[in-house]
C-alpha cells in the first residue's frame, strides 16, 4: 500500500481561513493525473500548472496513477492559491521533498508555467490561522512580509519551487521576511484650507468626521459636494492597530495589500454610479468582498446617489444598521465586515438646479420629486445629516480667505473621538454613530430631551431618526467638550435634519 504524503492549506470563508488538508497518493495504475474534493475550475486547472512547473525545474511525473484529495471532500476548492500545496504534496510523494518537515507547514500561492510563484488573495488571514495552529507558511516572494504580520510564525516565501526546494534539502537559506515600516506622516491629501465659504457645509463634515455620522450632501452641479467629501479622509484618526489588522484581513482576500503594508488609515472607496449589487454589498462566482466591506472602518462615498441602480441601494439598509453584509449561496453563508461611514452627494433633480433662482428647472417641482424619489425614506432615514450645499459667488470665491487647515480640524476630531473611546469603555460601540439610546439618554440635559421630543412629534421623525439626531448631538456636545447634552447641540443637529428641497414637507 503506497504512502499518502500531506500538507495544509486554507480555503476561505469571508475573512475566515478554512482548514483543508491537500493529500496525494502516487499508486500504480494506468497514469493519469486526478484532483478530486469538489475543486472549481481554476483548482482543476492546476494540475497543468503543476505539470508544467515540474517540467520546467527538470522533473516528471511518474508513469502512475497520482490522486490528489482535498479535504474535507465537502467544502467547495476556489481559487489559484491550491497551485502549491498541490505541488508541494507531489514533490513530497515522489520522495523530493521531506515529508516530515512538511507537516510544520502551510502553504498557498499560484504556478507559473516556468515554476515561479505568483502572488494570490487571503495571505494574511491564512497566515493568522496557520499562526493559530502552531504551523509555519509557505507562500510567494513578494507576500512574505505580508504574512510576517502574524507575528510569531515561521515564513518561507521562495521566488519559484527550486528555491523552495534547495531550502529543504539545505542547499540554500530563504530569510524570515520581515513586516514593512509603517511611516508616519501629515496627511497628504487635498487641505480644506483650500474650500472657500462654504462654512456650514464644513461645520457639517466636522461633526460627521467627529461621530463617524452618515452625510448626504444636495445641491446643484459645480458646488462643492464631491470637494468636501474628498477631504473627509483627512479629518478622520489613523486606525488602531486592531482596526488596522480588521481592515486588512478584507483587504487581504480581495487582494489589495501593496507590497504587504497593514492600512493604517481608514479606507475611502468612491465606487461608480453604474456600480451593481454584487460590485457594492459583495458577491459573485467566488463570493468576493464589495465596496461597503472595502470601505469598513472608513468612507464610502456614493456621488450622483439617486443614479445607482435602486437594487443596489437598498442593499445598503441592513449593513448601514449592522455593520456587516451577509452573502447567501446554495451550499454556504459568507460574511463580511462592513461598518462604513456613508456619505453621498446628489443633485436636487435631474437637470441639478432646482430651487436655482437664475437657472431654475423648467419642470419644477415635479422634476425634484420623481429624482428624489429614487431614494426610499427608510434609506434616507439612516443618513444622520443632511445639508444643502450652495454655490458660492464669484466675489466670494475670490475674496474669500483661507479656513482652517485640515490638520486643526482634524486635532478637533480626534479629541472627541478620544472623548468618546473613553466614555463608551469595554462597549461594542466604537464612536457616536453606533452609541445605544440606553447609553446616551442619561447624558443629555432635561430641556434636550424635552426639545428633542417636541421636534420629533413635530417633524414626524421616526424612533430611529431620534435616536441619531441624539447621537449627532452628543458628537456636537463632544467637539465642544460638554460633559452633558445641552438644548443648543440638539437644535443644532435637529436643524441637519431637515427635508430635502423638492421632496415636500
Amino acid at each position: 500500500m503506497s504512502s499518502i504524503a500531506r500538507i495544509q492549506t486554507f480555503a476561505f470563508a469571508g475573512i475566515e481561513a478554512v482548514p483543508v488538508e491537500v493529500q496525494v497518493q502516487i499508486a500504480p495504475g494506468l497514469p493519469a493525473f486526478l484532483v478530486v474534493g469538489l475543486p472549481d475550475k481554476a483548482v482543476g486547472e492546476s494540475r497543468e500548472r503543476v505539470r508544467a512547473a515540474l517540467t520546467a525545474i527538470g522533473l516528471s511525473l511518474p508513469p502512475k496513477r497520482v490522486l490528489v484529495n482535498m479535504a474535507p471532500a465537502d467544502l467547495a476548492k476556489e481559487g489559484s492559491h491550491f497551485d502549491l500545496p498541490i505541488a508541494i504534496a507531489v514533490l513530497a510523494a515522489m520522495d523530493v521533498l521531506p515529508r516530515d518537515e512538511l507537516h510544520d507547514f502551510a502553504a498557498l500561492g499560484e504556478l507559473g508555467l516556468d515554476g515561479a510563484l505568483a502572488p494570490v488573495a487571503g495571505v494574511l488571514p491564512a497566515a493568522m490561522a496557520a499562526s493559530a495552529r502552531e504551523l509555519g507558511l509557505v507562500c510567494p516572494a513578494p507576500q512574505g512580509p505580508e504574512a510576517a504580520w502574524a507575528g510569531r510564525i515561521q515564513v518561507l516565501a521562495p521566488p519559484d519551487l527550486p528555491s523552495l526546494i534547495n531550502h529543504f534539502r539545505g542547499i540554500q537559506t530563504l530569510a524570515q521576511p520581515v513586516p514593512p515600516v509603517l511611516e508616519d506622516g501629515p496627511w497628504a491629501g487635498p487641505c480644506l484650507s483650500q474650500v472657500r465659504g462654504q462654512e456650514s457645509a464644513k461645520r457639517a463634515l466636522e461633526i460627521a468626521a467627529a461621530g463617524n455620522h452618515n452625510l448626504l450632501m444636495v445641491g446643484p452641479p459645480g458646488a462643492g459636494k464631491s470637494m468636501l467629501a474628498a477631504r473627509l479622509p483627512g479629518l478622520l484618526p489613523d486606525l488602531t492597530p486592531a482596526e488596522a489588522l480588521e481592515i486588512s484581513l478584507v483587504h487581504s482576500v480581495a487582494g489589495m495589500l501593496v507590497e504587504g503594508r497593514l492600512l493604517k488609515r481608514p479606507p475611502f472607496r468612491d465606487p461608480h454610479h453604474s456600480a451593481s449589487v454584487p460590485s457594492l454589498v459583495g458577491g459573485g462566482h467566488r463570493a468576493r468582498p464589495g465596496e461597503i466591506s472595502l470601505a469598513h472602518l472608513g468612507v464610502l462615498f456614493l456621488d450622483e446617489w439617486p443614479e445607482f441602480p435602486r437594487a443596489a441601494l437598498e442593499a445598503l439598509r441592513q449593513p448601514m444598521e449592522t455593520g456587516r453584509t451577509t452573502i447567501s449561496r446554495a451550499n454556504a453563508h459568507v460574511t463580511y465586515p462592513a461598518r462604513f461611514q456613508c456619505v453621498a452627494a446628489m443633485n436636487p433633480c435631474r437637470c441639478g438646479y432646482l430651487g436655482e433662482p437664475v437657472r431654475e428647472c423648467a419642470r419644477a417641482p415635479g422634476c425634484g420629486q420623481d429624482y428624489q424619489q429614487r431614494l426610499s425614506g427608510p434609506l434616507l432615514d439612516r443618513m444622520d445629516v443632511t445639508i444643502e450645499v450652495q454655490p458660492i459667488s464669484p466675489a466670494e470665491l475670490t475674496r474669500a480667505p483661507p479656513g482652517e487647515r485640515t490638520e486643526v480640524v482634524a486635532a478637533r476630531v480626534a479629541a472627541a473621538r478620544d472623548r468618546q473611546r473613553a466614555r463608551q469603555g469595554q462597549t461594542a460601540a466604537r464612536c457616536n454613530a453606533e452609541a445605544e439610546w440606553e447609553a446616551l439618554q442619561p447624558l443629555a440635559e432635561a430641556e434636550a430631551l424635552a426639545l428633542l421630543e417636541t421636534a420629533a412629534t413635530r417633524l414626524r421623525l421616526s424612533t430611529r431618526g431620534q435616536v441619531r439626531s441624539l447621537r449627532v448631538a452628543r458628537t456636537i456636545a463632544d467637539l465642544a467638550g460638554a460633559a452633558q447634552v445641552a438644548r443648543a447641540h440638539v437644535a443644532e443637529a435637529l436643524a441637519f435634519r431637515h427635508r430635502m428641497p423638492g421632496r415636500g414637507g
